[in-house]
This record gives structure tokens, C-alpha cells and sequence, in this order.
């Protein structure tokens, strides 16, 4: 009488069924992100060798000449600065004022919950009806300067969206209202995950509430804000929605974006071409910005972060 015997898988066959595993569920994922990223950007690259209304056959080939006129367009180069003007105030004044914002809805006192409701209430609008909405405020003699005109600031007063020297700035404030709710709850959720002994252990020792966040807080906080501020240049550097509608890029292209900017020539200008050369740039920008961040500064967050099952 012979006792039956069970295959023991072997390594390889483990292996394989792993990948077989990985695969089933990474390329459904795969063939929407090539369907929906991978392919649209392999279409731009080619579009932008030729001079197309987006219309008429690709028969006009140009080669890099989209590229060399968008490299050296003034008004390219003003939508460009702007990008980087709107980077910086986001690091230096939005990103701040999150992270105080959310230093204080953090502690307990009655009533933080309908706090964190009202400012993150902003971010859940869409673009559209936000831009609508402050579109309407802004406009002369309207809520804004009837409002500094019963504080007795009436003189503050400007043409919010039609003067060239403050158009850029009444955007930032419209932009910074509409999404520093998000880098909030984003920083609520990073100091919660904090443990509160710490900051206890610190003040038990002597040390101020100020020396506590300083040398607890930030510290314990860096992922999260590491985070923040990667989201936000890149938000900076691809903002479409609120200025268009709002401002078009105007008045005279002293609110434009570099996504405006490829916008009006794409469709409003009909030059599709030369707008598929202004997305690769935009995106090749895009795509240097967030590799090198993702290499020298969220490295330090994402090393040692995947680690192997056992007997892997």
C-alpha cells in the first residue's frame, strides 16, 4: 500500500504566480493610464512637428520650429514668470498659513470641527463656480470694495481683474482661498499622527510651546509637508480653471499660464500644432520638477518604505 504524496510548490512556481498575481491587477490600471496619459502625450509629441488648424491633414511639416517660436515668444515667457511668481507666494504665504491654520484646529476646544468644515468648504466647489462666484465679487462697486467702503478703505479700492499691476495678485488670493483647505486637512492628518506624549514629554522638560513645534513638530511633520509642497508647485505650474474663466490670461496677458497661454493658441487660435508644443513643454517642466524632487527630496521618505514579504 503506497501513502499519496503533495507537491510542495517550488520557488519558481511561487514566483511565477506572484507575477501572474501582479499582473492581474496592474494592467487594467496599466491600459487606463496608457489610454488616457501614455498615448494623449505620444499624440502631442507628434503633433507639434507640424503647422495644424486640427482640421486639415498632417501635411505640413515643421519639425522644431513650434518649439523655437514658443521658446522665444515675450508672451511665453511672461506666462512662465508668472508660473514661478504663483510657485513662490505658494510656498512662501499659502503653505504657511495652512500649516498655522492647522496648528491651532489641531488643539481641542469646542467648535474645531465646524472650523475645519468652513475652511476646507472652499476646496470642494469646483473651479467653475468658485471663479463665477469671486468673478462677481470683485467686480466694481461690488461686495469687495462695498466692503472696504464701510470700513472706511474705500481708497484700497482698485479694478481687481482689469488692473495689469494687480490682477496676479487678486488671483493668488482667490487661488489660496480655494485650496489652502486642502493642505489643512492634509497637515491635520500628519499632526495627528504625531503622538502627543512627545510634545507633553517636551513641556514636562521646560520647553515653550514655540520650542515644541519648532523642534518637535516640523521635524515629525517633514513627510507631510514634503508632500504639501510638491502638490503645490505642481498645482502652481498647471493652473488653468480659476484664471480662465476669471481673467482669460488678461487684461494684456498679465494673468496668463503657460496652460492659458497653450489653450487660447490651441483652441481659441485654432494653431493646434504650435499649442501640442507648448503642452510637451509644459509637461517636460513638469515632469523634470517632480523626478527631481522625487530624488532629492521625497527620497528620504520612500527608501526603506517597500520592503519584501518574508521568504520572499
Amino acid at each position: 500500500m503506497t501513502t499519496p504524496t503533495l507537491a510542495v510548490p517550488t520557488g519558481g512556481s511561487r514566483s511565477r504566480r506572484r507575477l501572474l498575481t501582479a499582473a492581474v491587477f496592474v494592467l487594467p490600471a496599466l491600459l487606463v493610464y496608457s489610454v488616457f496619459v501614455v498615448i494623449p502625450i505620444i499624440q502631442a509629441v507628434y503633433y507639434s512637428a507640424f503647422k495644424w488648424n486640427g482640421m486639415t491633414p498632417l501635411t505640413d511639416f515643421v519639425g522644431f520650429a513650434n518649439y523655437e517660436r514658443a521658446l522665444t515668444d515675450p508672451d511665453f515667457h511672461s506666462a512662465l514668470i508668472h508660473n514661478a511668481i504663483f510657485v513662490i507666494l505658494s510656498l512662501g504665504l499659502q503653505i504657511p498659513a495652512s500649516l498655522g491654520l492647522a496648528l491651532i484646529l489641531n488643539g481641542r476646544f469646542r467648535g474645531r470641527a465646524w472650523f475645519r468644515l468652513i475652511f476646507f468648504a472652499p476646496y470642494v466647489l469646483s473651479e467653475v463656480i468658485t471663479a463665477a462666484v469671486w468673478q462677481l465679487l470683485l467686480m466694481p462697486d461690488s461686495l469687495v470694495d462695498q466692503t472696504l467702503e464701510g470700513l472706511g478703505l474705500g481708497a484700497l479700492g482698485q479694478l481687481w481683474l482689469a488692473d495689469r499691476s494687480v490682477v496676479l495678485f487678486t488671483m493668488f488670493v482667490v487661488i489660496s482661498w480655494k485650496y489652502f483647505g486642502f493642505h489643512m486637512i492634509l497637515m491635520l492628518a500628519g499632526l495627528q499622527g504625531i503622538p502627543r506624549e512627545l510634545e507633553e514629554a517636551a513641556a514636562i522638560d521646560g520647553a515653550s510651546r514655540r520650542q515644541s513645534i519648532q523642534s518637535i513638530t516640523i521635524p515629525l511633520l517633514g513627510p507631510t509637508l514634503r508632500v504639501s509642497v510638491f502638490l503645490s508647485i505642481i498645482g502652481a505650474l498647471q493652473l488653468f480653471d480659476l484664471i480662465w474663466v476669471m481673467t482669460g490670461g488678461g487684461p494684456a496677458n498679465a494673468s496668463n499660464t503657460m496652460a492659458t497661454y497653450l489653450f487660447d493658441w490651441g483652441f481659441r487660435r485654432f494653431q493646434l500644432g504650435y499649442g501640442s508644443a507648448v503642452a510637451v513643454i509644459l509637461f517636460a517642466i513638469s515632469l523634470v520638477i517632480a523626478l527631481g524632487y522625487q530624488r532629492w527630496v521625497l527620497r528620504r521618505d520612500t527608501d526603506g518604505a517597500i520592503t519584501m514579504p518574508a521568504g520572499g
